[in-house]
């Protein structure tokens, strides 16, 4: 509570805040979780934009479900998913790819995989870009796959970063909302919201936290911001990180990713629609939408990258234009005809997070470990950012949060 003293404070209640709060809950230390927005998830978010139709706006899919511990937390609180492999389809330049195209795709993104795996231990780091097939007709939809993994574009991602990640191929969408299933797990925890912490000073005996609801003092203090927040200096520290932080912060920039939900007030599409469909065209940028996610009557779309930030900053009827006449291009000019509410996010927009998640420059993988060490064994980092092999995913953010409250609680003693 801002105006005390306490052993622990973190700052944020995104999912890796929660996660170090919970491990300092379960070992009686004393603690306060500052988040500067007025709800607790960060990145993880759920709106229930009409009865019975939750929507995430944040995380949504249990990425590398053998390894993710919200599997385990989703059947605890009788949330469910879907871990069934979905029927794909890709309509290009005016028709519907037809069997031999749709394994001529998968082959050109299984050789480009195979290519980056190729780099050598003792290589030079490349960007994406660099190890994909630049004149394959299927370019485009590779570089678009790529800025939803890494919501950057292939020429700003490091190729070694990409290998490190632990992808299982097991991408669970979640039906209540993943957002929705953070509140359910940690909403018990105490967390002070609208409490934007605007420096960190901590030269002293203990740390001050400055927070417009008041000052708050501890011995160890964990970093759960994003690194566009931190990039951009709305905490100040005193003294200043050092250099070397500031270089891991600055190495790891979030990019953005953003989703276009279309709702419908009927099926318009049918049980014969593939429930993944990529269209694209020489004109302008890919898009892929899930057609009828757990049956529900909306279309999902996502965009990335560059072209997400533009479409952003263009508003969010730029945005539900852009997702209608695509799904116009695949389906017909009637489709749409029933759409009855639009949902667009803006995640570079949000004040809070500042973009979507991070991914390394080239030649800085190894930046995460370092945005991950202390400093001083007073100042603990945590977040996405910071797992080197589950960055940009919620169970990354968990894990460096409970490693993060471990170490602290340790260096307690």
């Amino acid at each position: 509570m801002p105006g005390s003293s306490v052993d622990i404070a973190v700052v944020g209640a995104g999912i890796a805040g929660l996660s170090a709060a919970s491990v300092l809950e379960q070992r009686a230390v004393d603690y306060v979780v500052l988040e500067a927005s007025h709800r607790i998830g960060g990145r993880a978010y759920t709106e229930d934009v009409m009865p019975g139709l939750p929507l995430d706006l944040g995380c949504h899919w249990l990425h590398s479900a053998s390894l993710n511990p919200f599997v385990e937390i989703a059947h605890h609180h009788g949330f469910h998913y879907d871990s069934s492999e979905k029927t794909g389809g890709v309509f290009a330049n005016g028709t519907w790819a037809d069997a031999d195209q749709l394994r001529e795709i998968e082959v050109f993104l299984d050789q480009n995989d195979k290519q980056m795996a190729a780099l050598s231990d003792d290589a030079e780091d490349r960007a994406l870009v660099d190890m994909t097939e630049r004149d394959s007709p299927w370019t485009a939809l590779s570089d678009y796959i790529d800025s939803l993994d890494s919501s950057h574009d292939p020429d700003c991602v490091s190729v070694r970063d990409v290998l490190a990640y632990r992808h299982t191929g097991e991408d669970w969408p979640v039906k209540q909302g993943l957002g929705a299933l953070v509140v359910r797990h940690f909403g018990e925890l105490l967390v002070t919201l609208n409490a934007a912490v605007e420096r960190v000073e901590w030269s002293g005996p203990k740390a001050r936290l400055v927070t417009p609801r008041g000052d708050v003092e501890a011995n160890k203090v964990i970093i759960t911001a994003s690194t566009g927040i931190l990039a951009g200096g709305d905490i100040r520290f005193d003294p200043e990180l050092p250099d070397w932080k500031n270089e891991a912060i600055s190495s790891l920039p979030l990019g953005n990713h953003n989703r276009i939900y279309l709702i419908f007030d009927r099926d318009v599409f049918g049980q014969e629609v593939p429930k993944r469909v990529a269209v694209l065209d020489s004109d302008s940028a890919p898009i892929r939408f899930y057609v009828r996610p757990f049956g529900f009557n909306i279309v999902h779309g996502m965009t990335g990258g560059r072209f997400a930030d533009w479409l952003e900053r263009a508003g969010v009827e730029a945005s539900a234009d852009f997702a209608m006449q695509k799904l116009k291009e695949a389906f017909g000019s009637s489709v749409t005809r029933h759409v009855v509410r639009h949902l667009v996010t803006a995640w570079r927009g949000d004040p809070w997070v500042r973009g979507a998640y991070s991914a390394a420059r080239p030649g800085h993988s190894h930046q995460r470990g370092e945005l991950a060490r202390p400093i001083d064994d007073r100042l603990f980092f945590a977040g996405e950012a910071c797992s080197s092999s589950a960055y940009a995913s919620a169970h990354g953010a968990f894990f460096s949060g409970v490693e993060a409250a471990e170490k602290a609680a340790a260096s307690l003693a």
